[in-house]
């Protein structure tokens, strides 16, 4: 293991642990940085941590995450071996949406998370991951598709949670899982992805 990289991982996640950058710090139990594997191929990165996740300082561990586990185990991809993380380390009151303000302070985390896990394809769960690197794209018309952007591979699908309140979405979850297995076994290759003109000014990120 790259000691170097695994030490600037651990000093990241004391860094998330202690932050004050927003509010979000004054009502949570833990932050909750993320958990995998440092020389993980699949990242998986959600928008926000819930109320178990807050309570565990881990990511996906509430029904959301158990739906997660099963998609994985169906697509025969082991959790241990996938790096998990969300947009923003604190949990928002009331599991609301999290605030362009709260992306932004939390936004060197995960660009340093990126640039120290390294991995092969990034998913994005939810709208709000999505944009980060697609901020001008609507979910319901790009989910399931792969594209490269720069040097990463990003795969946005719908956030199990969404599944779990809407269970018409499931069938497009589990179809977006199939299809990420068939892109981690390379039968078919991503389309790079031009951003629209727009897209500089828009994005939260």
């Amino acid at each position: 293991m790259d000691t170097s990289r695994s030490a600037a991982l651990e000093a990241l996640y004391a860094e998330v642990q202690g932050c004050q950058r927003c509010p979000l710090s004054m009502g949570r139990t833990n932050a909750v940085p993320g958990s995998g594997p440092l020389d993980a191929e699949l990242m998986f990165i959600g928008e926000a941590p819930g109320f178990h996740e807050d309570q565990q300082g881990v990511p996906f561990v509430g029904a959301a995450g158990q739906y997660l586990s099963e998609l994985l185990a169906g697509i025969h991809v082991d959790r241990a071996r996938v790096y998990i993380t969300n947009v923003i380390k604190c949990r928002p009151p009331g599991n609301r949406d999290p605030l362009d303000e709260e992306v932004a302070a939390c936004k060197s985390y995960l660009d340093r998370q990126l640039e120290l896990i390294r991995p092969k394809v990034v998913v994005t769960l939810g709208r709000h991951s999505m944009a980060r690197a697609f901020p001008t794209e609507k979910i319901s018309l790009v989910h399931g598709q792969a594209r490269r952007v720069g040097d990463l591979v990003y795969f946005p699908m719908y956030h199990p949670a969404a599944a779990l309140h809407r269970p018409s979405l499931k069938a497009d979850v589990e179809a977006d899982f199939q299809r990420l297995r068939e892109l981690l076994d390379h039968q078919w290759e991503p389309e790079v992805y031009e951003a629209p003109p727009e897209a500089a000014q828009l994005s939260l990120f």
